[in-house]
Formats: C-alpha cells, structure tokens, sequence
C-alpha cells in the first residue's frame, strides 16, 4: 500500500454529462441510474482503507464497497460504478449540483452539514474517532503533553473546534496549524512543521502504516470525539434516501442472521420467512423501493454482508486488522443494528 497521493482533480459537468447523459438533478435518481446504466459514486480515491486504487489497479475500500453495494441493489451489477474522485472541499457542491449520484467519501454525519444544506446522510457506516499521532521522539505520552506545541488539521472539518474545546476545558494553550486537505497536513507532520497530528483514528492508523515508519510514531491514548461515517444524498429525493439508507441495513440484516457472501445462495432456500423475503426467494421488499424483490440477494451475494465489507476493508483481511469495537452489532457490544422492515 503507498502513501496517500494527491487528490485528484474533480470531474466538471461537461465530462460528466458526456460520459453519463441527463445528470441525476434532471430527473428521480433512481430513473437517472436505470437509464444511465451506471451509479456515479463519489469517492477520495487515494485515502486507504476507505478508497484507493491497489495494487492490481483496482479500485477499492471500505467506501468503494458501498458504492458497489447500490449499483447492486439499484442495477444488479456491482461494477456498474463510475467512481468521481473529488477534493475534499468541493465534494458537497458536486453532490448538490447532481453531478454524481451518492456521495461515499469519508463524510462525518453532522446536523451543520444537513439541516438547510441541500444534502442529506443517509446512513452511519462506520464510526471513528478523532486521535492523535505524535513521533516518538517527542517524548509525549498524552494530550495533555502537547500544551503550547502546534497541532496540525484538516480544515473545514470538526476536528479544530473538537480539539480546541478539549484544551480549553482543561486550561492549555493550543496552537494549531490548518491546511485545505489531508496530505499536505500529513506531509507537513512527516517534515515536522507541527508536533502532533489529528484525524480520525482510522485513517491516522492508516497512513502512518503506509509510511513505512510505524516504528518513529505513537498514537496517543485520548480519543476526544465520536465521529459517525456515511454515505450523502442530494435532499429531495426520498426514494433515492430510502434506497441507500436501507442498502446499509440490509447488509447489517444479513449479518445478524448469518448471512454472508459466501452462504447467501444456500441461505435462499431458508425456512425462516425473514431470510426468504430479505432475500427475495418470497416476495419481499423490493417493490416498495422500486426495486427487483433480489435487490439485497444482489448486494449480499456481490458485495457481502457488513461484516465482509468490514473485515476485508479494516479487520481481519485488511493491514490495520482492526477489531470491530464499537462497529460490532449492538448484541456484541457495538452499536450496529439492522431496522426491522414489518
């Protein structure tokens, strides 16, 4: 995996329009999308574990799994993506202006970023938290140890106030160094421009791996803010909110009722009325997201259910081997559960 790389630059509406025809604000998303035969799904495109390309020039993460997961409740083909890579703080413009059709890129869910904006979350996918690295030359050993030293963020981001009230409330002195997007504040840490740095943990993690310099650095042990992960929707359209918000829930169905990529074709001929409707073998719920009754089938059996998603993007399968903590189901001490549908 190397080093997160420039973002790159976003597609403008002419290239757009000659690659995808009517955007999706023309008309229903969902319509837009059939007709189109593609989901355009902006994404990062260079930030690990959540979107990059690898190393076998395929397009992937943790992101880049949900994008697939709605092309394949919405197409029935999860590679009928055209992923839109796009900066950091132009994705929310790109969004409302209906050049793509979901926005899956590394979005914090916040009231200020959907109430009156045009733009709506519809769901929480992962949940991080804000964290901080420091080299361990530093010789600091907690937060606190950084008073009167500069910390480098991520401007327009939640990050600053969060670590602004954390050392108000305690008397520090913070000085902070703000840039426009995340590789050049990670740069400027590897130079040494600033003591410490802050991001999600996540990411953090991440990036310092890819450095291939884990040795030299240490994440401190606060985690100072709860940070909900999710894909965005243009508002106005309450099909389309539908039809992500409950592609996210059909995935964490299926893993509470143990069913996984890999079982999901013998889990179709289950006697459990549940399995059978979620899976279309009885008439299920498509019909009422104006989708085939296999929407789910479809995600599950191309993509997988939250669990493989997880565990090949950020667990087991992934360099970060994560546990799930707080990403667990809500029985395993976690917070994710599925909605019931009846």
């Amino acid at each position: 995996m190397g080093f997160v790389s420039r973002i790159l630059g976003f597609c403008v509406v002419s290239a757009v329009l000659a690659l995808h025809g009517t955007p999706a604000s023309a008309q229903a998303t969902l319509a837009a999308v059939k007709k189109r035969g593609q989901l355009a799904c902006g994404v990062n495109g260079s930030l690990p574990p959540f979107s990059f390309v690898n190393d076998k020039k395929e397009r992937v993460g943790f992101d880049v799994d949900y994008c697939k997961a709605i092309a394949a409740a919405t197409l029935g083909d999860a590679t009928k993506v055209h992923y839109i890579t796009l900066p950091f703080a132009k994705r929310f413009d790109v969004l409302k202006s209906g050049e793509i059709d979901v926005l899956s890129r590394h979005s914090i869910v916040t009231m200020d970023r959907t109430a009156g904006t045009g733009v709506r979350a519809a769901a929480v996918t992962y949940i991080d938290g804000q964290a901080f690295v420091v080299a361990r030359s530093a010789n600091v050993a907690a937060l606190a140890g950084l008073d009167k030293q500069t910390i480098c963020f991520t401007k327009n981001t939640p990050h600053q106030a969060n670590v602004e009230n954390w050392f108000t409330l305690r008397g520090l002195t913070l000085k902070t160094q703000g840039f426009e997007d995340q590789d050049e504040m990670y740069k400027a840490f590897f130079d040494g421009k600033c003591v410490a740095v802050t991001h999600e943990a996540t990411i953090l993690a991440s990036t310092i791996i890819a450095s291939g310099k884990a040795a030299n650095y240490i994440m401190l042990p606060e985690i100072i803010s709860s940070e909900p992960l999710g894909p965005y929707v243009k508002a106005g359209d309450d099909q389309w909110w539908d039809i992500v918000h409950w592609t996210q829930n059909a995935m964490i169905a299926a893993e509470e009722r143990g069913i996984s990529q890999v079982t999901v074709d013998d889990q179709r001929n289950s006697k459990d009325p549940e399995v059978r409707r979620l899976l279309g073998t009885d008439p299920g719920d498509g019909k009422l997201l104006g989708l085939d009754d296999a929407w789910a089938y479809n995600v599950i059996k191309q993509v997988g259910n939250y669990s493989d998603v997880y565990e090949r993007n950020l667990g087991v399968g992934s360099p970060l081997k994560f546990g799930r903590g707080i990403n667990a189901l809500w029985g395993k001490g976690g917070v994710m559960y599925s909605v019931p549908t009846h």
